[in-house]
């Protein structure tokens, strides 16, 4: 017993010492060059500003497809850099790149623009390469899809090799080149240098190919950046580049932070008095779940953006999901006569199954969005991830192993643990009934507002510059104007005479200038002349400078976005159908969660809320919260058929006693994730309330659907099958007689 006591006693000091280390080496260490530290996150373009580097097309009359492909590839290049670079296309022959957490654009000028005509060469035309005689590349850069370092653990030895994707011509090409090369060497040249020479040991036909022989993980990811930035079809000359501040407000950030501590006090109180002790631990391990993500995005070099730091103030609310999951476990067994040791250990392992189906199917989406997405699709995938593991981790260890030591030390009265008595269960079957009317009404009105604001608007939904483009007007002013007061000077004046709203307007300074970069809805050349001689009516203007601009959130994206979750969502159903053995669970998961996404997309319609990357940020979010909720059922769902089933009860009552006894936990975990939501509603600035507004309505919306759309949805299924099969039964029968 002296030996369990000592034991649990140096758990929590181990815990303690490692929590103070992660909090100095977050917070304390603040300003210091300590690696780790969170002052080392990368910010984003709308929390910290970086560097604009605007190119120009040397040739003459570019074509479209030629300015559509090179601005695919400056992305992927500015992507290496951070995945919330923004590139667009100013006017008809030049292109901008703004890139966060870069001071100095000298440092990526050069790498960024320059053409770096890549080709795959045989042995024979090398030789004519080097030799400086006409030759015929095999393939160049435009037949690239894609390359991504990798780690190949099949053989004896860890591999490290580059992974290639091609293009279906490019795909062509390399079969024929290889199937000509087998046992030579392929040379691939990137800006007048050898970057690789492979040997061909087979054809290659199936569009995916691997380069072996690297040394080391940095050899590889150099030759897959190389590869993958590829040749640009056009000639680019560096034309400007200045370092541009926030776009959104100084205080944002400070607000944002402020937000997510008062919310996390909030949570931290509700958690302590619906569970007493337990709750106290969960507090801690939810300081040990920031501490941990902040570490973690430090580590991975991932870019925070506001809608990612508002994610992460969501993510802490669905942390708490994994402890409310095990406390009412612990209550439960309590309530029904078991002894406190009993209880949590009980507690934790009829939870387990619980916490590990839903997280797990949110990480296949994590890990799909992060392969198949690009840009800010991809910070999220990443972010999301972290927050997947790192809450299961504190959940399932720290959690565990605390409320397990604090128990051996003498924590074992049950009044410290509370109880919970057997949950009185309601027909929430029969209510289904008026929830699926109520559903499609809400997700129909959400569909045929579209057509109707498209009539008079001109378009369906309220996009936002990131998605349909605009005009960028640079303003040179007599004197030095912040960034909070263009927001409460500038910006009205220019809403007003561009007869767009002021949050169409979106103003940046320009470092040791007076400049102010504006971006507006598309202006017509009229609208442009009422801007310009309002903005000298009210203000001394020195320049006025005005461009169209292209969408940041390229048509690839979008389709890559709708790609990857289609894909998750597959993937997720079979998850649902191999882990809980029935196919109609994971049928009922995805028409749940396709439920969840329309039903906020209604909002998006009707409350006309700007489409851009936040919505995008927001759906993929719905995505994640929708199916851990469905989870939860489901898995008592499963549970309960082992045990009631044996005794004749029904389906029916089978769903709504696995409701009843999971509805605490729904509106627990709703509550805290809501109130984490809604602080930053009531503290955010003006951009982020529109975000953090419909996360709550998917919070609420998910409470509902999990509770009065999912259990009754599968029940239906079940009951429908199970006639089918009776009726089948039923012909065959007849049939033979």
């Amino acid at each position: 017993m002296k030996k369990a006591k000592r034991n649990s006693v140096l758990t929590i000091v181990i815990f303690i010492a490692l929590l103070a280390l992660g909090i100095y080496t977050t917070v304390v260490g603040l300003g210091s060059e300590h690696v780790g530290t969170a002052e080392n996150i990368i910010l984003g373009l709308d929390l910290a500003g970086g560097v604009s580097i605007t190119y120009e097309v040397q040739e003459d009359n570019p074509s479209q497809q030629d300015m559509a492909d090179t601005k695919e590839r400056l992305q992927r290049r500015a992507d290496v850099y951070s995945t919330d670079s923004n590139v667009y296309q100013e006017g008809s022959d030049r292109f901008t790149i703004e890139i966060p957490g870069v001071s100095d654009a000298n440092k990526i000028l050069e790498e960024l623009g320059k053409p770096g005509a890549l080709e795959f060469l045989d042995e024979d035309n090398y030789q004519k390469y080097i030799s400086n005689e006409a030759y015929v590349p095999l393939l160049t850069g435009s037949d690239v899809k894609n390359a991504n370092a990798a780690i190949d653990n099949s053989g004896t030895v860890k591999e490290y090799i580059v992974q290639l994707a091609f293009t279906d011509e490019g795909t062509q090409k390399f079969a024929d080149a290889t199937s000509a090369n087998v046992g030579k060497r392929i040379y691939i040249i990137y800006d007048n240098a050898v970057a690789s020479a492979p040997t061909v040991q087979t054809a290659i036909t199936g569009g995916n190919a691997v380069i072996n022989g690297m040394e080391d993980s940095e050899e590889a990811e150099k030759l897959a950046e190389t590869i993958r930035i590829g040749a640009l079809p056009l000639t680019l000359k560096e034309l400007r580049s200045n370092e541009v501040g926030a776009t959104l407000g100084q205080d944002a950030l400070k607000t944002t932070l402020k937000a997510g501590a008062i919310g996390m006090v909030i949570v931290a109180l509700i958690m302590i008095i619906l569970y007493l002790m337990p709750g106290l631990i969960a507090v801690l391990a939810l300081v040990a779940y920031v501490v941990l993500m902040l570490l973690s995005l430090n580590f991975f070099n991932a870019s925070l953006t506001l809608p990612g730091l508002a994610g992460i103030v969501l993510t802490i609310g669905m942390a708490v999901d994994a402890n409310v999951i095990i406390f009412t476990r612990i209550k439960e067994e309590l309530g029904a006569g078991a002894t406190v040791k009993s209880a949590i250990d009980s507690g934790f392992n009829k939870a387990l199954s619980s916490i590990l189906d839903s997280n797990i199917t949110t990480l296949i989406a994590a890990v799909v969005l992060y392969i198949m997405g690009i840009g800010s699709v991809k910070g999220f995938a990443l972010t999301l991830g972290i927050g997947i593991v790192l809450s299961m981790f504190t959940a399932l260890v720290v959690t565990k192993n605390l409320l397990k030591a604090f128990y051996t030390l003498g924590l074992q009265n049950p009044k410290f643990y509370g109880s919970k008595k057997e949950a009185k269960v309601k027909d929430y079957v029969k209510f289904s009934r008026i929830a699926y009317t109520i559903s499609i009404v809400a997700i129909l009105a959400g569909l045929i507002a579209l057509p109707v604001f498209k009539s008079k608007t001109g378009s369906t939904l309220n996009y936002s510059l990131e998605f349909t483009g605009g005009t960028s007007m640079t303003v040179d002013f007599e004197q030095y104007y912040d960034l909070d007061t263009a927001e409460k000077e500038i910006v009205p004046v220019v809403a007003e005479a561009a007869g767009v709203s002021e949050s169409e307007v979106l103003v940046q300074n320009v470092k040791d200038s007076n400049e102010i970069v504006i971006k507006t809805p598309e202006l017509s050349t009229e609208k442009r002349s009422a801007v310009n001689d309002a903005l000298q009516d009210q203000f001394t203007v020195n320049e006025f400078n005005f461009e169209n601009i292209s969408s940041t959130i390229s048509k690839e994206m979008q389709r890559n976005a709708i790609i990857s979750v289609v894909i998750a969502t597959i993937l997720m159903l079979l998850y649902i159908a191999i882990r809980f053995s029935d196919v109609k669970f994971g049928a009922a998961a995805v028409i749940a969660l396709l439920h969840d996404v329309l039903v906020v997309f209604t909002v998006y319609s009707i409350g006309r809320l700007t489409v851009g990357n936040t919505f995008i940020a927001c759906m993929l979010t719905i995505v994640g919260y929708s199916i851990n909720a469905t989870i939860i059922i489901f898995d008592r769902i499963r549970e309960n058929l082992v045990t009631m089933k044996a005794k004749g009860s029904s389906y029916k009552e089978i769903v709504n006693t696995s409701i009843s006894q999971t509805f605490t936990r729904t509106v627990y975990t709703s509550l805290t994730t809501f109130v984490m939501v809604f602080v930053l509603y009531i503290m955010g600035v003006t951009s982020i309330k529109e975000f953090a507004l419909t996360l709550m309505c998917g919070v609420v919306f998910g409470a509902y659907s999990s509770v009065c759309i999912t259990g009754p949805l599968w029940h239906l299924l079940k009951t429908k099958a199970g006639k089918t099969e009776k009726k089948s039964d039923k012909q065959e029968k007849t049939k033979n007689n």
